[in-house]
């Protein structure tokens, strides 16, 4: 008969969270062993863990303080930080993605809807639109060109060409005009603009009782208006306006313009002592 030694305090062996027990093929939460038998105890985990296994977890929980380093990638609460960051794969942000320094993406950014901003915001939306800032005092800048494709919109009125149209036939509603189109649409007005400024006076001399000559030639006027005449003047005897209707204007040679008077309608003559004066389209 052999005799059976047993130890006054068993070892307690007990199951706990991922750690399984069993005995031959019996499993068992907690058991004692006080030597009175012999047995083979199989203590298991859920998974490999070896160096060269992929283990998993459901979740990582670190207290307060703590962080998780793993070749220089630190998870601490709240904390992703390292040297280079990559995400093979996909990342999905179900809320905020704060960024303090620079993001630096080398592919392509898709979304739905995005916002960027800090004093200034952009959003883009997935209709392929795009709103900058958030009111009219904020301002938008860019370094180089910008190219649109379509049109534009500036306080609800459409832009759809910068045109170099020198003859401006188009008329479109929609366009600006080039610095060149401005400066020959004001080229081709200059003689218009020249002639209506010409305003001069001369003073008349006497040659009979119904003429005064004046040293003077009518400004030339142009194409687009009508020939000058004695409309384009106003002439005064003695400080007196005269009526036009009852005068005529003749240039006379290159150096003299002839007043004549209809003496019989203004029921005056002129007299060499008068002073007669000229107000009008004058070429100098």
């Amino acid at each position: 008969m052999s005799i059976i030694f047993k130890i006054n305090n068993p070892i307690t062996l007990k199951s706990g969270t991922g750690v399984t027990l069993s005995e031959g093929v019996i499993g068992f939460t907690e058991k004692d062993f006080d030597g009175s038998n012999s047995a083979n105890v199989k203590v298991a985990i859920g998974q490999p863990i070896g160096i060269s296994d992929n283990v998993q977890f459901d979740s990582v929980t670190l207290t307060s303080g703590d962080s998780l380093n793993v070749g220089g990638f630190v998870i601490s609460d709240g904390t992703i930080s390292g040297s280079r960051v990559r995400f093979q794969q996909d990342l999905e942000v179900t809320q905020n993605l704060r960024v303090t320094s620079s993001l630096v993406v080398n592919g392509t950014i898709t979304s739905g809807s995005g916002t960027f901003g800090s004093t200034s915001k952009t959003t883009t939306h997935n209709t392929g639109s795009t709103r900058w800032g958030e009111s009219l005092t904020q301002k938008q800048f860019a370094t180089g060109s910008f190219e649109i494709s379509s049109s534009f919109f500036l306080n609800g009125y459409e832009v759809n060409e910068i045109s170099n149209d020198t003859d401006l036939t188009d008329q479109s509603p929609k366009a600006f005009v080039t610095e060149n189109v401005t400066k020959s649409h004001l080229a081709t007005i200059k003689p218009d603009r020249d002639y209506l400024r010409k305003s001069f006076v001369h003073t008349g001399s006497f040659v009979n009782s119904a003429t005064s000559s004046f040293t003077a030639i009518t400004a030339s006027s142009p194409t687009s208006m009508t020939s000058t005449s004695e409309n384009d003047f106003m002439f005064f005897i003695n400080g007196m306006v005269m009526e036009n209707d009852a005068l005529t204007i003749e240039q006379k040679g290159s150096t003299n313009l002839e007043l004549r008077i209809d003496t019989d309608a203004l029921g005056y003559i002129l007299d060499s002592s008068d002073e007669v004066i000229g107000f009008g389209k004058f070429n100098s």
